[in-house]
């Protein structure tokens, strides 16, 4: 049974991994879904045939989140597109690892500004379009809770600025009845950390139950988040990463 119709999402990163996992079962829930891309516009394009198989409306956007113009426009564009906004699940983030010392300016600019400054104005154009029953979902990292070993932490400092933003979003934006939430992924096999990768094994050691997840999984937390269930829960961090923090 759909959960969701008609329901305005927008997805940012949405053309592979986690955010493709997400932007197809929102779909599913009967949602109909913008979402954006920077890189590999043949893969979008076939993210946005598999959801309008579900005979959802697939919006596909090639925007960079490290544009600010881009970042705040995107979410401009989907709502008018799609004639409203209802939910925003800012997924698009950058990875940057390696020891502290190699970390140039540039990259901390950067990863920073995709990670941070792209979700804060994605947020701050959301709400300017959402009504009450709005849902926001930012999704994080394992790492803000345990960072396993040397070389996350730009990535780590990056992504724990999301925890400050989503709580914040939720007393901000409260009175409205919008919420926001943070999901914070374990180890996922995606094509940029597969599960059969050469540093996989030690990852999933590294978990409680000794394996990745799949970014279908996340998307299930997604899901329940932005569903009809969820709607008195909202300034709260959520793991998804099979004991990663345990």
């Amino acid at each position: 049974m759909s959960t969701m119709n008609g329901t305005a999402v927008l997805v940012t990163g949405g053309s592979r991994g986690i955010g493709a996992a997400t932007a197809l079962r929102l779909a599913r829930e009967g949602a109909d879904v913008a979402f954006t891309y920077v890189h590999g516009e043949e893969r979008a394009k076939e993210v946005a045939a598999r959801i309008e198989a579900t005979g959802r409306k697939a919006l596909p956007l090639r925007a960079d989140a490290a544009d600010p113009g881009d970042a705040a426009g995107a979410v401009e564009w989907a709502a008018d597109a799609l004639g409203r906004l209802d939910v925003l699940v800012n997924n698009v983030g950058l990875g940057v690892l390696g020891p502290l010392e190699s970390l140039t300016l540039a990259d901390v600019d950067r990863v920073l500004a995709v990670n941070v400054r792209a979700a804060f104005l994605a947020a701050q154009a959301a709400a300017a379009r959402m009504d009450r029953g709005g849902r926001i979902v930012m999704i994080g990292t394992c790492m803000t809770a345990r960072v396993p070993g040397p070389g996350g932490t730009l990535y780590a400092t990056s992504k724990s600025a999301l925890i400050g933003l989503t709580k914040s979003l939720a007393r901000e934006l409260g009175g409205r009845g919008i919420t926001a939430n943070i999901v914070h992924p374990g180890p996922t096999d995606t094509d940029m950390n597969p599960a059969d990768g050469p540093y996989a094994r030690g990852q999933a050691d590294m978990t409680a139950l000794g394996r990745f997840g799949t970014a279908e999984e996340v998307a299930s937390m997604v899901a329940f988040l932005t569903g009809p269930g969820a709607e008195y829960v909202t300034g709260a961090e959520f793991s998804v990463d099979g004991g990663h923090a345990a």
